[in-house]
Parts: C-alpha cells; sequence; structure tokens
C-alpha cells in the first residue's frame, strides 16, 4: 500500500474508532439503571462535587488571545489575591489555547510549549495551588484546537485526562474546532469518561458554541456547556450571547450551568453603563464569571464591577436558579429569578438609546400581588425607603440596568 493510501487508511480507522468509543462513551453518560463498573456507575461528572455555584475566576483568551506565557499567569494569580478578588470567589486561574507544542512526544503526551511555558505546566499549577487558586488549562473535541498551533484532545481522551490529573488540574476547557466532522454529542462523552478515570475532580466546561443545544445534553456531560458563539467586547455581541442563552434558563442548575462565553469587563469596548449590564447580566443568569481583562492593570471602574460582592451574591446563591425574561417591551426587559430565603432578583435593562422609565410588576416576577418587599439597590448598595407593593418603577439610562434584590416583608 502506498504512503499516503496507508495515511487515509489511518486516518479513516482513527476516525472509525472515536465514533465507536463516543457510541459507548454517550451510552453510559445517559441515564439508566444498572452499570457493571465502578466507573459507569457515576453516571455522569456531577460525581465530581464541582459547580455546585457558577464558576468564579479568569480566563486568558479576551484580551491576551494567544499571548501568554508562565510569567502572565503568575502574575495573573499574584494580582487575584492582592486586589482581593481571590477572596470574593475568583478561584480558577484558566490557560487557553496555544499553551502546548504543536507535536506531542514519543510516547503521545502534550508538550507545554518550551519557550513561553518553560516551567512546565506542574510547577505553574503548584504556583498558583499555594496562592489558594485553582489552574484551568485548555485543550479541543478535534485533531487541532482552534490556532491550530497545539494539538487537540481526539483520540487521545484518556491519556491527556491522565496527564492534566498529573499536573494538578482543576478546570478543562474543551473546545470545538477542528473535529472530522464527528458530532459533539459523540465525542465530548469520550473526555467526560477520561476525566472520570483520572482519579482527580477537575471541572469539565463544554466549549461547544451551542451548535446542538449543549443544555439539552449538557448536564450528564460536564459542569458547564456554552449556548453560543464567541463573544467579543461590544454591546451588541453581549446582548446577543445573552439572548441565546436566556432561552435555556430551565436547563442550568447546582452542577450544570448555561455559559454565555466569558466576561469583557475591563478591556475597553463598552462603556461603564454597559459593562455592568454585562456583569448584572451574568450574575443573574447564574453565568460563569470569568474574568476577560488584565487583571494585573485593573482600573477602579473594572474592580468596582467585577467586584460588587452584592451582585456577586446573587450569582453564587445557593438556590442556583436561572433568572429568565419575564417581560419586554420595545427596547426594555425585566428579568427575575427566585434567590434562597424567599427573596427574588430583577434586573430592569434598557437596550434602547434613550432613558426610559420601567416597571417591574410582582405577578410577572412570581410574588404575590399584594406583598409588600424591601428593594436592596445592588449598585447604589442601599435599600430604598419607599417599601413597593405590587410593583416596582425606575427609570434607567440607555444601554444601562438597574438591579434589585426584592425582600417580602408582609
Amino acid at each position: 500500500m502506498e504512503a499516503s493510501s496507508l495515511n487515509t487508511f489511518s486516518w479513516v480507522l482513527m476516525s472509525v474508532v472515536i465514533v465507536i468509543t463516543g457510541i459507548r462513551a454517550e451510552a453510559a453518560t445517559a441515564p439508566s439503571s444498572s452499570y457493571d463498573d465502578e466507573s459507569s456507575s457515576r453516571r455522569n461528572l456531577l460525581a465530581n462535587g464541582l459547580a455546585s455555584t457558577p464558576p468564579m475566576g479568569w480566563n486568558s483568551w479576551n484580551h491576551f488571545n494567544c499571548m501568554i506565557d508562565e510569567k502572565i499567569i503568575k502574575e495573573t494569580a499574584d494580582a487575584l489575591v492582592s486586589t482581593g478578588l481571590a477572596s470574593m470567589g475568583y478561584k480558577y486561574v484558566n490557560i487557553d489555547d496555544c499553551w502546548a507544542e504543536i507535536s506531542r512526544d514519543e510516547k503521545g503526551a502534550l508538550v507545554p510549549k518550551n519557550s513561553t511555558f518553560p516551567s512546565g505546566i506542574k510547577a505553574l499549577a503548584d504556583y498558583v495551588h499555594t496562592k489558594g487558586l485553582k489552574l484551568g488549562i485548555y485543550s479541543d473535541a478535534g485533531f487541532y484546537t482552534c490556532s491550530k498551533k497545539m494539538p487537540g484532545s481526539l483520540g487521545h481522551e484518556e491519556q491527556d485526562a491522565k496527564t492534566f490529573a498529573l499536573w494538578g488540574i482543576d478546570y478543562l476547557k474543551y473546545d470545538n474546532c477542528n473535529n472530522g466532522g464527528l458530532r459533539p454529542t459523540l465525542r465530548y462523552p469520550v473526555m467526560t469518561r477520561a476525566l472520570m478515570k483520572a482519579g482527580r475532580p477537575i471541572f469539565f466546561s463544554l466549549c461547544e458554541w451551542g451548535d446542538m443545544h449543549p443544555a439539552l445534553w449538557g448536564y450528564t456531560v460536564g459542569n458547564s456547556w456554552r449556548t453560543a458563539n464567541d463573544i467579543s467586547d461590544t454591546w451588541d455581541s453581549m446582548v446577543s450571547r445573552a439572548d441565546q442563552n436566556e432561552v435555556y434558563a430551565d436547563f442550568a442548575r447546582p452542577g450544570g450551568w448555561n455559559d454565555p462565553d466569558m466576561l469583557e469587563v475591563g478591556n475597553g469596548g463598552m462603556t461603564k453603563d454597559e459593562y455592568i449590564a454585562h456583569f448584572s447580566i451574568w450574575a443573574i443568569s447564574k453565568a460563569p464569571l470569568l474574568i476577560g481583562c488584565d487583571v494585573r492593570n485593573i482600573t477602579k471602574d473594572t474592580m468596582e464591577i467585577i467586584a460588587n460582592k452584592e451582585v456577586i451574591a446573587v450569582n453564587q446563591d445557593k438556590l442556583g436558579v436561572q433568572a429568565k425574561k419575564v417581560r419586554m417591551e420595545g427596547d426594555w426587559e425585566v428579568w427575575a429569578g427566585p434567590l434562597s430565603h424567599y427573596r427574588v432578583a430583577v434586573l430592569l435593562l434598557n437596550r434602547g438609546s434613550w432613558p426610559t422609565s420601567i416597571t417591574a410588576h410582582w405577578d410577572d416576577i412570581g410574588i404575590p400581588s399584594d406583598t409588600s418587599v424591601i428593594a436592596r439597590d445592588l449598585w447604589e448598595h442601599k435599600s430604598l425607603e419607599t417599601r413597593f407593593v405590587g410593583n416596582l418603577t425606575a427609570t434607567v439610562d440607555s444601554h444601562a440596568c438597574k438591579m434589585y434584590v426584592l425582600k417580602p416583608i408582609s
């Protein structure tokens, strides 16, 4: 057989093996009454004990793209601690694409890029762990990652999962590029099984872009799942990702979360009001709060937004219910969702070009019509003097929001 024919045959054979493995994994991660071995009986990654609330941390991609190295990662870990962000819950320090050499080693293992990560990933994980933080890494459910500058994990799932566990990785973002046309419902469960057998709890983030509605099947496969394509640092991009994510609100719950992509707050493409709206929508949507700016050089305005403990508390509320749009009229919207202790989070959002008056009605947000509530303004950090019954109205500026927690008092 000629070399070219042999290579083609090998490629086809590899794809067939991956499909068969994926089918088996997909079956193993679907609900069933019994399984033969212990790892199979753990039907999904909920057994890893992670994601009782949405993850919080930082990811390198939105600001640095491929221009990352171990110095940036270490300095970011230091900054999360020194700014106090780590103490607020921002624990994950996630390396995105471009961290590995283009070729695996002679044993087929991934190799950290010597020019940018000369100390290796294990040493970096050890450093991050000494700060009380967790290290995340990136791979792809394809033959190459989206940058095409490093290998993907397709066909190497068990080997890579074991490598990540050995290095001390705590979070895996798993992308969807260069996948040979194989369905994600076949490819992603293979890594699920591999992580289950790797011996270390690793948060599994499915970066599937919403292609095959991962909210419908992601809960048995991962801890979060992307519901839309990549975000960019613009108002239109941000609200469109919010819209796509909100459709799947009923599928989010403790252990598995809808993911509209990482935060752009602080990268400079939006106004402060727009960034406040961005952060508020992600928080009330129970989305992962993964900072995407350079926290080593963070501004006061950016810090004021991402360090708002009251808004973070809505995101991290133990009830774990994602808010929905409960009323839309023209350019304005009311978002609402229940919180623990009978409270309700409410977001008044003005998507239009002019200030407008927005009313949240009790019968829209699930509060009995004659109930009196205390309204806590989460951006003004004060409880309003008025006791509201039946509804709450506020004037909201263009591309801005008001966010409240309503607490019944009678």
